[in-house]
């Protein structure tokens, strides 16, 4: 069981439960907001960054990428911990019981979320599966701001209401948080770029080197900010205590991130993802306190 817990990366979870939280900041900002298609949102995120996260591993061994003995955590197929066939089983499965969830949202937001459901757990796949791998060719990044970013906030806003009303506000806060998202992936590369390059897989830290990812690391979160400020400025001055906080800790990490090479840099993954979640939050709270007062 621990293997497969293990297997789950619950270290980077918070990137999926984080697009979610940033939607219902934004729904609650303009008065849309409902518990139940948010929850049901929050799960199917979930689920599918969990089979995006098994089939990663799966295709990943059965590509012949992943080795034994990688800086990174412990990959049970590839150490003889779990069997190909039971982590290939467990994504289909994972995706399959996402499917469920997904199927439930239909009643918010009609049949043709039937094609963008697909999509999701197609890319899934994508990510580490079939002849391009996105992973393997630079491409993850921009999947990781789409997917983890764009598509969660705009469509569980869309599902709060019905249409695309308030996506002047969603917009630029998926762009934010698909950025920083997309930092989480940049360390889990910086940590293995000799390994990836070693065996063909050009991630863009392998392209551009840890030197230009580690600022692009740095860029993106002052990006994001920006792309913030207009939306907070809605709320009230007091708000620009978000973006203030998240630069503190962000910088933080940052910096112990260019200073720290191999499994050094596994909790700083982990608290990426943290410094994600905790600036979702905190915009929730400050939208929370607006509505009230």
């Amino acid at each position: 069981m621990g293997r497969w817990i293990e297997a789950m990366r619950l270290r980077t979870l918070p990137v999926s439960v984080a697009g979610v939280v940033a939607a219902a900041a934004c729904s609650l900002m303009n008065a849309t907001f409902s518990l139940l298609p948010t929850l049901l949102c929050l799960l199917f995120a979930m689920l599918a960054q969990v089979a995006s996260n098994f089939g990663h591993e799966y295709y990943d061994y059965k590509n012949g990428v992943d080795r034994k003995g990688r800086e990174g955590f412990r990959r049970g197929v590839t150490e003889g911990d779990i069997s190909p066939r039971a982590m290939m089983c467990a994504t289909y499965f994972t995706l399959a019981v996402a499917a469920v969830v997904g199927c439930l949202l239909l009643f918010y937001g009609g049949w043709w979320l039937l094609p963008v459901g697909g999509a999701i757990g197609l890319f899934a796949l994508l990510y580490s599966a079939g002849p391009y791998p996105l992973s393997h060719h630079g491409l993850g990044d921009v999947t990781v701001v789409m997917f983890f970013g764009v598509v969660p906030v705009t469509l569980t806003c869309y599902l709060q209401q019905g249409d695309w009303s308030t996506l002047s506000t969603s917009l630029p806060v998926s762009v934010a948080v698909g950025l920083l998202a997309a930092n989480v992936l940049i360390v889990n590369n910086y940590r293995d770029m000799e390994d990836d390059a070693a065996v063909g897989k050009r991630t863009t830290v392998v392209i551009f080197g840890r030197k230009a990812m580690g600022w692009c690391y740095l860029f993106s979160g002052v990006v994001a900010m920006g792309l913030m400020l207009p939306v907070l400025m809605e709320l009230s001055l007091f708000s620009l205590f978000i973006p203030f906080v998240y630069m503190l800790l962000h910088i933080k990490t940052w910096r112990r991130i260019t200073n720290s090479r191999g499994v050094a840099l596994n909790p700083l993954l982990g608290e990426t993802a943290r410094n994600l979640l905790l600036f979702t939050l905190l915009f929730l709270l400050f939208v929370i306190l607006y509505r009230l007062f």
